[in-house]
């Protein structure tokens, strides 16, 4: 696996080869005039001086992750044209497999990205090179330090997730599992540590309904994965929490007290009509690779814009 990254991806961007990929879609003048005036409109300084941009597209900007899509998708087409690519047959790349040449898979989300080579670490190690030499013409630069080759054996983290290939319990068959990964759950630990430090004054619900949406959201973006066991564990940590903070609202009460107040009896914590989220009751599943599947809506050669 290479791990792609890239220096200062937003602010290296050159004007002149971005615009050369954005006639090649857009024939309407107008529309390149403002994609143009917006790349060089400049950036407002905290001290209200204004800074010209030569090149890069101002992050945060509306139009900044388009255009940066725009510029890294000549490595999407470069991966896409490549000998053992994702446009090769099975077949193709069986016989490349028994000629002992590589087979490439590109997972690119804006400028994170990985390519996943199916051969020797010479030949990850010469995809990268030509990865850095595409991207050059762009004004794109792979960092030498983090651009690192990992082995899928000993796994590797991107975009939160945990890679890694392990034998599948009961057999003597290996798979590639994906899970979420150490750093981003304890990124949400410390955001459920933060909401029940709160003070105590406040009532359960509101705690509940700034909770919720936290844990709603994290479990529905891994839920594609092998996640269950992690669930769990998060959704324990989290009852610990809420009823770490009960504790500290109700010195003076016991657990019997605590649990008819505000579980009903039970134990799972709940005020005003508003439950705790339950992260164990998501269901999970695996995320099934559908590659070039997907159509294209774009058609092959130039889009006119229409005129408004």
């Amino acid at each position: 696996m290479v791990e792609g990254d890239i220096e200062a991806c937003f602010d290296s961007i050159d004007h002149t080869a971005l615009m050369g990929r954005v006639r090649r879609r857009v024939g309407d003048r107008r529309v390149l005039d403002l994609v143009k005036a917006f790349l060089k409109a400049g950036i407002l300084s905290e001290g209200g001086q204004s800074r010209d941009t030569d090149t890069g597209t101002p992050q945060g900007g509306i139009l900044s992750p388009l255009l940066a899509n725009i510029a890294l998708s000549v490595l999407d087409k470069f991966i896409a044209a490549s000998p053992g690519g994702p446009n090769f047959t099975q077949g193709q790349r069986a016989r490349r497999r028994r000629q002992n040449l590589a087979n490439y898979r590109l997972f690119r989300y804006a400028d994170d990205f990985l390519i996943a080579v199916t051969g020797t670490r010479e030949q990850a190690e010469d995809i990268r090179t030509q990865a850095a030499e595409v991207l050059a013409p762009m004004g794109l630069r792979l960092s030498v330090e983090k651009t690192a080759i990992t082995h899928i054996d000993e796994g590797l983290d991107f975009l939160g997730w945990r890679l890694q290939r392990h034998r599948k319990r009961g057999t003597q068959k290996h798979y590639v599992y994906l899970y979420p990964s150490k750093k981003a759950l304890q990124a949400v630990k410390e955001k459920v540590k933060t909401l029940c430090r709160q003070d105590t004054n406040l009532p359960l619900a509101v705690v509940l309904h700034q909770l919720n949406p936290v844990l709603r959201g994290w479990t529905a973006y891994f839920r594609h994965g092998v996640s269950s066991a992690t669930f769990q564990y998060l959704s324990a940590f989290t009852w610990r929490q809420v009823f770490g903070w009960l504790r500290r609202k109700h010195r003076r009460s016991n657990w019997k007290n605590l649990r008819r107040r505000y579980s009903a009896g039970r134990w799972w914590p709940a005020d005003d009509e508003v439950t705790l989220f339950k992260c164990a009751k998501v269901r999970t599943h695996r995320y099934l690779y559908r590659g070039n599947k997907i159509p294209s809506p774009w058609p092959n050669g130039t889009t006119t814009a229409a005129a408004v």
